[in-house]
C-alpha cells in the first residue's frame, strides 16, 4: 500500500513541542531559552493559548528516561506542553504556523512537534516520531557521513517535516590523557586517576553506592559525595582536582600533574540496535499522508544503496512498519471475507453460478468506498479498511435477498428475465430499508461528531460509500447478471436437448 495512514489524527487541543539547543548548552541557558520560546508562542497563538508547561533537561533517573517519549539526550533538550482553549483553530493549523515562525525566529534551535495525545504516542510505540529511518552497522564514522547525505535528500520530500538526526556528534568534551609513565612513577595507575575523576564529576554513588535511612519515617536516601559545580568552571579548575589513593606511601597529586587536556567533540548519546551502533533519522508528516511520505523515503533509500557502507543496513521503522503490517493483514482479511461469503452461499444454494452473481455487487462496494474516501479527503487507514470488511457482509446480504427471490420465481416457471424484473421490484423496499438503516446509523460516526470523532470517521465513511454503491448494484446490476447468465444457461440446455 503506497498511500494511507495508520490511524487518523485526533484534534485534542494539545501540542508537544520539543526543542534542542546547540550541543553543550547548560541547563540554565536552556531554561532561559524556553522562556523566550514561550513568549514567541504566546505572541503568535494569542487568546487561543490556555497553558504552557516546560520540562527542561534529562529526567532524574534512568527509569524515568525509559518512559519518556521525547527522547531527550542532555541539558540542551526541553519539552513545552501547550494546551489550547475551547473553540480553538484546528490544532494542525496551529502547529503548521508555529513550525514556520519558530524556525524563523530561532534559526539555531532544532524544533520538533511530537505526538501529544495518548493515542498517537501508543501508535508510535515509544518513539518520538512516526518516521524512523534507522542506519545500523559497525562502521560508525562512515554511517554518519551516509546519514548526513540521506538526511539532506529526505528534506526534499513534500510533507516530510521535523527531520533530524537523533544522535548529534558535536557535543563538546574535554579529553583527559593520562601520562602512564609519570603516573606509575608517582605511584598511581590510570584506574586510580579515572576513579578519582569519576567520583569528583559524577559522584561517589557511581563507584561506592551508600544510603542513609531516616529512622523517623523509614525512608532511605542516596548519599553521594561530589565536587560542587561552581568549583569546576574551566579546564584550569579541572586540572586542580585532587587525586589520592588509600596507600599512605603515595603523596596526593592534582590532575594537572598526571594528565594533559585537549578539547574535542564526541557523540551526545550512543544508541544500539541488536548490539550494532545505530543512527536514527526522526521525522513527522504534515499536509499529506504517512504512506505517501514512506514511499518517497523508500525510493531515496533504494537510490542511495550504492553509497551504503559495507555491513550497514537501512530500515524504516516506527509507525510506518506497523502500518504496512496492519494494512497487509486487513487486505488479506478483506479478500478472505469475500471468499468465505462466496463459499457459504455455494453450500446454501448448491450452485457455483448464483453465488458468483451475488458477490457481483461487492466490486461496486469497493468502488464506493474508494470514491467516498476520495470525495471526503479521507486517507486510507485501519478504521477505513475495517469498515470495508463490514460492508462486504451487508452488501452480500442484500444481494442474497434479490437472487433467492428470483430463484423461487424461476422454479415456479417464470423466465429468467421475468424473475429478475420481479425480484428487483419486489425486494426494492427490503434492500433500501436495510441499506438506509445502516447508512443512517453510521452517519454520526462519519461526520466525526464528539471528542475524538476523527478516529472513527473513516470507518463510517467507508461503510456509507460502500453501501450506497452496493445498493445500486444490488437493485440494477445483480438482476441484469442473473437474467443474462440464466438465459444463456437455458438456451444451452435446450440446445443440448
Amino acid at each position: 500500500m503506497d498511500w494511507g495512514e495508520f490511524f487518523p489524527e485526533v484534534d485534542a487541543g494539545q501540542i508537544k513541542l520539543h526543542l534542542r539547543a546547540p550541543s553543550g548548552t547548560r541547563i540554565e541557558d536552556t531554561t532561559a531559552l524556553c522562556d523566550l520560546v514561550e513568549q514567541d508562542i504566546r505572541r503568535h497563538v494569542g487568546k487561543q493559548l490556555d497553558t504552557q508547561v516546560d520540562v527542561v533537561g534529562l529526567p532524574y533517573s534512568g527509569i524515568n528516561l525509559s518512559y519518556s517519549t521525547s527522547a531527550p539526550i542532555g541539558p540542551g533538550d526541553a519539552d513545552i506542553f501547550i494546551t489550547l482553549s475551547k473553540g480553538h483553530t484546528p490544532t494542525p493549523e496551529v502547529v503548521h504556523e508555529l513550525r514556520k515562525v519558530l524556525h524563523q525566529d530561532f534559526p539555531t534551535i532544532s524544533f520538533a512537534f511530537l505526538p501529544a495525545d495518548i493515542v498517537s504516542q501508543i501508535l508510535n510505540f515509544g518513539l518520538p516520531a512516526p518516521l524512523d529511518v534507522q542506519i545500523s552497522g559497525i562502521r560508525l564514522a562512515e554511517n554518519r557521513v551516509f546519514a548526513n547525505r540521506l538526511l539532506a535528500q529526505l528534506k526534499t520530500i513534500p510533507g516530510a517535516v521535523d527531520l533530524r538526526i537523533q544522535q548529534p556528534f558535536d557535543y563538546p568534551q574535554v579529553e583527559v590523557e593520562v601520562n602512564r609513565d609519570l603516573a606509575e612513577t608517582l605511584g598511581y595507575t590510570e584506574q586510580d586517576v579515572a576513579s578519582n575523576l569519576m567520583t569528583s564529576l559524577s559522584g561517589s554513588f557511581q563507584t561506592a553506592p551508600s544510603f542513609w535511612t531516616n529512622l523517623k519515617n523509614g525512608v532511605q536516601y542516596n548519599v553521594s559525595a561530589q565536587m560542587p559545580q561552581y568549583r569546576l568552571q574551566s579546564v584550569g579548575d579541572l586540572g586542580q582536582l585532587p587525586i589520592t589513593v588509600a596507600s599512605p606511601m603515595v603523596l596526593p597529586q592534582i590532575l594537572a600533574n598526571l594528565a594533559t587536556f585537549r578539547h574535542g567533540v564526541g557523540p551526545a548519546v550512543v544508541s544500539h540496535y541488536n548490539v550494532k551502533p545505530a543512527i536514527d533519522i526522526f521525522g513527522a508528516v504534515q499536509g499529506t499522508d504517512l504512506g505517501t511520505v514512506a514511499k518517497h523515503i523508500q525510493e531515496i533509500i533504494h537510490a542511495n544503496q550504492k553509497y551504503l557502507p559495507k555491513g550497514t543496513q537501512v530500515i524504516v521503522r516506527g509507525q510506518v512498519q506497523t502500518m504496512h503490517d496492519s494494512f497487509t493483514s486487513l487486505e488479506w482479511g478483506l479478500l478472505s471475507a469475500i471468499v468465505l461469503v462466496y463459499l457459504l452461499i455455494v453450500v446454501n444454494f448448491q450452485s457455483w453460478i448464483d453465488p458468483l452473481i451475488i458477490i457481483g455487487a461487492l466490486p461496486a462496494a469497493l468502488a464506493g468506498i474508494v470514491w467516498m474516501l476520495f470525495l471526503t479527503h479521507t486517507t486510507l487507514s485501519v478504521p477505513a479498511l475495517t469498515g470495508a470488511v463490514m460492508c462486504m457482509g451487508v452488501g452480500a446480504a442484500n444481494s442474497i435477498l434479490v437472487i433467492s427471490f428470483a430463484r423461487e420465481r424461476v422454479a415456479e416457471g417464470l423466465s429468467a428475465l421475468e424473475a429478475a424484473l420481479e425480484a428487483g421490484s419486489t425486494r426494492l423496499r427490503p434492500v433500501l430499508m436495510t441499506a438506509l438503516a445502516m447508512v443512517i446509523g453510521m452517519l454520526p460516526m462519519a461526520l466525526g461528531l464528539g471528542e475524538g470523532g476523527e478516529q472513527n470517521a473513516p470507518l463510517g465513511r467507508a461503510v456509507i460509500g460502500g453501501l450506497l454503491f452496493a445498493t445500486v448494484a444490488t437493485l440494477f446490476l445483480v438482476p441484469v447478471l442473473f437474467s443474462l447468465i440464466r438465459s444463456r444457461r437455458s438456451v444451452s440446455s435446450r440446445t443440448m436437448s
